[in-house]
């Protein structure tokens, strides 16, 4: 009766709000200049010809250099300079893109993965009355829409569960996001709903289930962020854009204009970082989408000038699948510091984050112990107590700038601008900054406008909206069945490619290598708990993948999965890539040294491996010390007070279980503190008060002698008059 009564109660409380929103919709309407779709209508259609394949690096370096000048040259690969590139190209200009690094190697890989209108800029919308913020809710849920359709194999639409412990919060949160409903009118993408709270269990069975009341479930998009990143930068390139990543800007060129006499920019000097080869490449406009490092850029233009990128860290961890249902994320509205935390299913695993700190801006953000452990409390606040929420659950873990910016023509330089911005400066350089993943295609238009405006450009309008992404024209649900029919990949692994390289998945398929097995026939994973296999890598590298941190973090999403499979994995890819690419034996080992250095410091491995140090304390009741020295001695038969690898291949041998010497070594370094060679009684015990306490878990070594022992204590002698024989 209760739970009806709130329900119904929403009506009245609802009202007046819902009548103001629907008159800021149709005031939007009214005023809002590009008009809006009622559906995601396909712009003009382009008529540019678009190519087969992707030009080579190689090809994209000699166009970079041989281009006289260029109509636009975009400082930037991350999903709004790679936007910016797509538009202008579209347009029927002449465009460029470089990028230090590689394609979606900052911020943009290191999303929360929702495609989102933003709930909580709509409840600060009606809060205070703000057109601004509701015209920019607004213009995200079409963005939203229109992401979702031309990169469906990318993306689709997630329900998040937003669980209620106080009756007046169910109507609450009911019209806000009933609101969050209206506001996108005909592109919402599912009508929310109220939920009570046995059928909330039923759903998000990990919920915890005291004072729970009910729940609110709605639906925003999800995507792989750093595959969309690269879709537009190759669809770009397909339609003749000169992209080049690892490819910094040294300074920009400047020329006086004879008309005016001002000093413009016109073009800039670019170095190959993989090379260290030097070229000026000219353009009638610079755009500078380059997210934190805006300011960097900017002052290439003029060193006096004042910055406007206000960094924030937003950190986010990993956890395994089993602590979120396959199909349902959920929203914490209201942490104990007043942050939002989401906690979504993502690529099998679960996802949970954001934090939102200040920081200083760097190439290599690093996730803190303090923030993994902040989302940690948060998470287990909304867990059941029956799920233990152990630090040793966090398989990967990263930071991302977000850049925050102030508008450099506002009076008010203090105020934080929640859209993006779009500055002209004296020299012409146009400079794109602030906004989300969400509306990277409508910042790239209002630059790229900006852009045609200020340089005079000749150009058509904008052709992106509906305009398909790589992969997506011909992607179908399906198609992964004919993937398993065609080639004999497994049902896992066809999934997975068709989800990650859409209608292209048959590339890769072709060059999949031949297992020798009955099944599958073609497709040897990298590493057996992920769908990725051999060819990803291979067809990676035609992707512009040059390094191997490339491979794990951004054509693969292994280093965003699970840290310790990103480093097993290592060996074998840069093998691959080594061949690909001509690495000679020093390359390779700079390669893999790299490689695990990103996964150390900037995927979490450090944080993760800190858990069990030397000087880790050992809580251990007495009976537990007792029964944990009985197991280590089992391994241990001469009392030395270590146990090596011969002695684990001894007791391995007799219960006639066969592990490889090399997985052996990796099993005993991961616990051997002091890197000896041998793991001594007291780093053992450090072990099983880590895994006790929840720092750690997964360790092979604990769950290796686990099971010896258990099969010893069942090898029991059966007497001869028992046994039915002898005389």
């Amino acid at each position: 009766m209760a739970f009806r009564k709130a329900v119904k109660g929403t009506v009245l409380i609802g009202g007046g709000a819902i009548a103001t929103v629907f008159g800021l919709s149709q005031f939007s309407q009214y005023r809002n200049k590009h008009g809006n779709f009622l559906y995601v209508q396909a712009a003009e259609p382009v008529n540019i010809p678009m190519k087969n394949h992707f030009p080579t690096r190689e090809d994209q370096f000699l166009a970079l250099q041989n281009t006289s000048e260029f109509d636009v040259l975009v400082i930037g690969g991350g999903a709004t300079g790679c936007g910016c590139a797509l538009d202008a190209v579209t347009r029927g200009l002449k465009t460029a893109l470089v990028e230090r690094d590689d394609f979606s190697s900052g911020t943009s890989s290191r999303s929360t993965k929702l495609i989102h209108g933003g709930v909580r800029y709509l409840q600060k919308a009606i809060m205070r009355l703000d057109f601004e913020q509701y015209r920019m809710v607004k213009e995200a849920l079409h963005e939203r829409a229109n992401l979702l359709e031309i990169a469906p194999h990318l993306s689709g639409p997630l329900p998040i569960m937003l669980p209620v412990y106080k009756w007046w919060q169910l109507p609450y949160y009911w019209v806000g996001i009933k609101l969050y409903d209206l506001v996108a009118g005909s592109q919402c993408l599912k009508s929310s709903y109220v939920l009570s709270k046995s059928r909330a269990l039923e759903l998000f069975p990990m919920l915890r289930k005291d004072r729970l009341v009910g729940a609110i479930v709605y639906y925003d998009g999800q995507h792989n962020d750093a595959r969309m990143n690269l879709a537009i930068a190759l669809t770009a390139a397909r339609y003749g854009a000169a992209t080049a990543n690892y490819t910094e800007v040294v300074h920009l060129l400047k020329k006086t204009d004879p008309k005016s006499g001002k000093e413009c920019v016109c073009g800039a000097r670019c170095k190959d970082v993989l090379t260290g080869q030097e070229f000026d490449v000219k353009a009638k406009c610079v755009i500078n989408a380059t997210g934190p490092f805006t300011d960097s850029v900017r002052k290439m233009d003029d060193q006096e000038v004042s910055n406007i990128c206000q960094p924030s860290a937003g950190v986010h961890i990993v956890m395994p699948g089993y602590y979120s249902p396959d199909n349902m994320g959920l929203l914490d509205p209201a942490t104990s510091d007043g942050r939002v935390i989401f906690f979504l299913p993502w690529e099998k695993m679960t996802i949970a984050g954001t934090t939102d700190t200040p920081t200083e801006v760097t190439h290599h953000p690093i996730p803190t112990e303090e923030d993994i452990n902040f989302i940690l409390t948060e998470v287990r606040n909304y867990l059941s107590c029956d799920v233990e929420v152990r630090r040793g659950d966090v398989l990967a873990a990263w930071s991302g700038i977000r850049p925050l910016v102030t508008d450099p023509s506002s009076k008010d330089t203090q105020s934080i601008s929640r859209n993006h911005v779009v500055a002209v400066s004296d020299s012409g350089l146009v400079t794109i900054a602030g906004g989300k993943w969400t509306t990277y295609r409508s910042m790239a238009q209002d630059t790229i406008d900006a852009a045609i405006e200020a340089h005079n450009l000749k150009a058509g309008p904008c052709k992106t909206v509906g305009l398909f992404l790589q992969g997506a024209k011909d992607w179908s649900p399906t198609l992964y069945i004919r993937l398993v029919q065609d080639y004999g990949l497994e049902s896992e692994v066809a999934q997975h490619l068709a989800s990650t390289y859409g209608d292209k998945a048959f590339e890769v398929a072709k060059i999949a290598q031949v297992t020798g097995k009955r099944w599958p026939i073609v497709g040897k994973r990298l590493v057996s708990e992920f769908p990725y296999i051999e060819a990803e890598v291979m067809y990676g590298v035609k992707e512009y993948a040059c390094t191997a941190v490339d491979m794990i973090s951004r054509r693969t999403r292994l280093a965003f999965l699970n840290v310790q499979a990103a480093d097993e994995a290592l060996p074998r890819i840069i093998d691959i890539m080594g061949k690909e690419l001509h690495w000679s034996e020093q390359k390779k080992k700079e390669e893999l040294e790299s490689a695990k250095k990103f996964l150390y410091y900037e995927m979490g491995y450090k944080a993760k491996v800190g858990q069990l140090t030397d000087s880790s304390e050992i809580t251990l009741i007495p009976s537990d010390i007792d029964r944990y020295k009985k197991r280590f001695h089992m391994f241990d038969k001469e009392k030395k007070g270590f146990i090596t690898i011969l002695d684990v291949q001894s007791v391995l041998e007799s219960i006639s279980i066969q592990i490889d010497e090399n997985t052996l070594h990796e099993i005993l370094n991961e616990v051997d503190l002091n890197k000896n060679g041998q793991v001594e009684l007291d780093e053992f015990l450090q072990l099983m008060s880590a895994i006790q306490k929840g720092y750690v878990s997964g360790s092979r070594l604990a769950v290796l002698m686990k099971t010896a022992e258990e099969n010893l204590r069942e090898r029991v002698v059966i007497p001869v008059d028992r046994s039915g024989g002898g005389l």
